[in-house]
């Protein structure tokens, strides 16, 4: 394998991506509303479809805004949905998403016919050319690290309002701290780092990003400063261990199945691979962690 300074960039840019993605999902995770990811992640491409369509361009400030628009109005949507139509959470958020991702889809078709738009890359990420430019700094490094630096300092900012509105919205309420304005919050950060990471790591991976490390970070630790450090370390992990498994893992196991030769397959897709993966490793430990636990208090019971 040889590690070119293209890779490096890759790799970088990846492990930004996934960790500035990976801190909203903790607080999804908390408020039980991971699939709210999945539900944003899916929902503003009719937002990004309508802004390609009204302005006839790709421009950052447009995809942005109706992306954030398009994502505030999922959640609302699944909110209003759950609560007048007594609907359950999770059937809410799924027929609210795949409406709007429908929609999407169809819409980004049109989009397509008359702007320089891809929809594979906006569904599954591209981050082997997003990192091609002519400067020595490829811009979606810098866009990376502007979304982890922003979503840190939002975590160190409000960390009391959000571990508090996440673990008893009632004690949030009484004092004084809106749960509800709280979630809001959580909701548009969530739809500003879901666009902003269209373009490394797509629409249908960008949530493997925000709920496996939050997810396997929670299993090994039960401290919310403790999950935020380590789905932090996981997801940069996962960047790493998806760029070299997609140069050299999946080509050598292809040709040993006898399916002849192949080049690299694509960083994002192994991206999540390899975050699936440490979440398993994190579950098995977890699993291995309470038979220990259990062995030994059985031992200290007395005869």
């Amino acid at each position: 394998m040889n590690w070119t300074e293209l890779d490096t960039w890759i790799v970088l840019t990846a492990a930004f991506m996934a960790m500035a993605c990976a801190l909203p999902g903790v607080f999804l995770l908390l408020n039980r509303q991971s699939m709210l990811g999945d539900a944003i992640s899916h929902g503003v491409l009719p937002g990004l479809a309508i802004a390609f369509l009204v302005t006839g361009s790709r421009a950052p400030w447009a995809m942005l805004l109706g992306a954030v628009i398009a994502g505030v109005l999922t959640g609302v949507l699944t909110q209003w949905v759950q609560r007048f139509g007594q609907v359950e959470g999770g059937a809410s958020m799924g027929v609210v998403f795949c409406f709007l991702f429908a929609l999407g889809l169809i819409l980004i078709r049109t989009a397509a016919d008359h702007v320089d738009l891809d929809p594979g890359c906006v569904l599954y990420g591209s981050i082997e050319t997003a990192v091609v430019d002519v400067n020595r700094v490829p811009r979606i490094f810098w866009v990376s690290l502007l979304m982890v630096g922003v979503n840190v300092s939002l975590v160190a900012l409000f960390y009391k309002e959000l571990k508090i509105a996440s673990f008893d919205p009632d004690l949030a309420t009484s004092q004084g701290i809106s749960a509800m304005w709280v979630r809001n919050g959580l909701t548009i950060v969530t739809a500003i780092t879901t666009v902003m990471a269209f373009e490394s790591v797509g629409s249908i991976l960008v949530i493997a990003m925000m709920v496996a490390p939050a997810a396997a970070a929670s299993l090994l630790s039960h401290r919310l400063s403790v999950i935020l450090w380590l789905s932090l370390l996981l997801a940069g992990l996962s960047a790493v261990l998806g760029h070299l498994g997609a140069m050299t893992v999946f080509p050598a196991t292809l040709a040993r199945l006898g399916l002849g030769k192949t080049g690299a397959t694509s960083t994002a897709g192994m991206m999540a691979v390899a975050a699936g993966g440490l979440f398993a490793v994190a579950f098995a430990w977890s699993l291995l962690k309470d038979r220990i636990r259990q062995r030994v208090g059985n031992r200290r019971l007395p005869a």
